[in-house]
């Protein structure tokens, strides 16, 4: 009777489990560049003008900076939050303990527009948020950097 070497078939059994799935992984895997080219193309921009008009039209709207608190402190759109992209998964997900929820992402119909330094942050981010089941999400087009382009104000962030 011959002993069996566990270790051995684990090492076998892996090996091969990695090896047939190496060309599915590589199939699926993404770059930033294409991560960025199909959430812009999924999720609705909006124009610097167009989130000052909303902003003023109906002060639910809700800007989310998703850039981390470190980079959101040099300025901030009056009016805006600071929700860090890393934080923002936990802040909009009803699941989670609610110590970690913001509760200015409850409503899942509230209009919310997400930015960043110059935009695919903030795409991926609104992407994000509508893949949690967000219905009226866009994020801004060129991010603070067209913002303050366009001489609009800037404040210092106001966080959570």
């Amino acid at each position: 009777m011959e002993t069996c070497d566990h270790d051995t078939i684990w090492t076998s059994f892996w090996q091969i489990c990695r090896d047939s799935f190496r060309p599915l992984l590589a199939v699926m895997a993404r770059s930033v560049g294409q991560m960025v080219a199909e959430t812009t193309a999924a999720v609705p921009s909006v124009s610097v003008v167009d989130v000052r008009g909303r902003m003023q039209d109906d002060p639910n709207t809700l800007v989310i900076d998703v850039r981390d608190s470190a980079a959101a402190r040099e300025a901030s759109i009056p009016g805006a939050i600071n929700i860090g992209y890393g934080n923002l998964l936990f802040a909009a997900d009803n699941e989670v303990p609610e110590a970690w929820r913001d509760a200015r992402l409850h409503d899942r119909s509230r209009p919310i527009i997400t930015h960043c330094v110059v935009g695919p942050l903030g795409a991926i981010a609104a992407k994000t948020l509508q893949d949690m089941g967000f219905t009226n999400v866009s994020y801004m087009e060129g991010g603070i950097e067209a913002w303050k382009a366009a001489g609009f104000p800037t404040e210092q962030p106001k966080n959570g």
